[in-house]
């Protein structure tokens, strides 16, 4: 089975790591007026999109964070009172976490500056552009998982 690859102008892993900071350097400075990180916006995130409570292992799953990295996030946003964790009743170490009023809030007023720079950065690179490096990707993504074994539609 061959994955076809077409050459692109740009090396993927350089164009979207500059994609990436390109929109990070516009995004800091909003994220530091609100004394938050680019990790704890992820878990922010995380949470809102979520129709309903999430553990630590979900949400780190979802940010593509490690759990223990997750755990000290949620106490330090838990300790600002941006989200609440519910402590399962049979199971002490076990905890759901949601957003708190105020934590909602704080989505409400910074995600609409994320998506205009998001919107930004498409507008830079080009929709057309934009979208053959993101089929790039899922070639390479795809590639990598059959090197390592995988079978190439379960690869993400």
């Amino acid at each position: 089975m061959s994955i076809p690859i077409r050459p692109f102008q740009q090396s993927l892993p350089m164009a979207l790591l500059g994609a990436r900071e390109a929109t990070m350097q516009r995004f800091r400075p909003m994220l530091a007026e609100f004394e938050l990180t680019e990790q704890q916006w992820r878990v922010l995130r995380a949470l809102a999109s979520a129709d309903e409570p999430l553990e630590v292992t979900e949400v780190a799953a979802r940010t593509k964070l490690l759990p223990p990295s997750v755990s000290r996030i949620v106490a330090r946003l838990a300790d600002h009172h941006l989200i609440e964790r519910t402590t399962v009743e049979h199971d002490q170490r076990r905890a759901t976490l949601r957003l708190t009023r105020k934590g909602r809030g704080l989505i409400t007023r910074v995600a609409p500056h994320s998506e205009r720079i998001y919107a930004e950065i498409e507008s830079a690179f080009g929709p057309a552009r934009l979208s053959r490096l993101l089929d790039e990707l899922q070639c390479l993504t795809a590639i990598a998982g059959i090197t390592a074994g995988e079978p190439a539609g379960e690869a993400s």
